[in-house]
């Protein structure tokens, strides 16, 4: 089986899960010390989103949706697990502003020049990054913009702990080449024509160390401090990264 259908399945069986339990309402429990990058994602997203249409890849079950939908923007959530996705039917039939939409985030099954805004939490890794950068080039409008939050892989300490969990059978070997790095981040720069990052949990790699010493609202602080400051990039445990797609003259 090849890695795209071992993390259908994956998300299919655990969609699947809330199904049969009829419950529907699954919320991803961020730890506190990395709310700042999900809290600056949704920020840039409550800015840009007005009025636009907007794309979300990657969805799951909807857990970075329903936020978005609470603003009152038109959303197509779309996700490459038929059973996540009618998850988020159930969960969000009521809302006006949404659909949503069984795609492979390498083909969108969308026409060209589509959406204002492609959004995406966490789900890079799951898409080939060059069919991604060129599916997303392709649906954008111009001066279109996409919005991401996900994990950075350029520290070794992280890069181990995803090897770990990919011999633990938690996530597949492709997702671990493709998580994205400082050099994928400059490829959407570059094709794209305008791009802001910000890096976020530049120390979390020392937390259990520090948490001897700290409770987490105070490694928290410490944390955000400590990025605002330095700006680090290399060791970032999360990057929100806005890009902007150029208009041709």
């Amino acid at each position: 089986m090849i890695d795209k259908e071992i993390e259908r399945c994956r998300y299919d069986n655990r969609a699947k899960l809330l199904l049969n339990a009829n419950k529907f309402d699954h919320v991803n429990k961020i730890p506190v010390y990395l709310n700042a990058p999900y809290e600056y994602y949704f920020k840039l997203l409550e800015r840009e989103g007005e009025q636009s249409k907007i794309l979300e890849i990657g969805s799951g079950m909807g857990e970075n949706t329903k936020l978005l939908l609470d603003f009152g923007f038109d959303i197509v959530a779309s996700d490459i697990s038929p059973k996540s996705v009618e998850i988020m039917n159930k969960r969000f039939s009521n809302y006006a502003g949404f659909s949503s939409k069984v795609a492979d985030m390498e083909k969108l099954p969308f026409n060209n020049e589509s959406f204002d805004i492609v959004c995406c939490a966490g789900s890079l890794s799951y898409g080939d990054n060059e069919a991604v950068i060129n599916e997303i080039y392709r649906v954008l409008k111009p001066e279109g913009k996409i919005i991401v939050v996900d994990s950075l892989n350029n520290n070794l300490i992280y890069r181990l702990n995803r090897y770990i969990h990919y011999l633990k059978g938690d996530r597949s070997k492709s997702t671990l080449a493709r998580m994205p790095t400082l050099s994928l981040l400059e490829k959407y720069g570059e094709k794209f024509g305008f791009s802001d990052t910000r890096y976020f949990g530049s120390i979390v790699w020392l937390f259990p160390i520090l948490s001897i010493f700290f409770s987490e609202d105070v490694l928290s602080k410490i944390s955000s401090w400590i990025d605002k400051k330095f700006r680090i990039k290399k060791s970032a445990f999360k990057f929100v990264m806005l890009v902007s797609k150029e208009k041709k003259c």
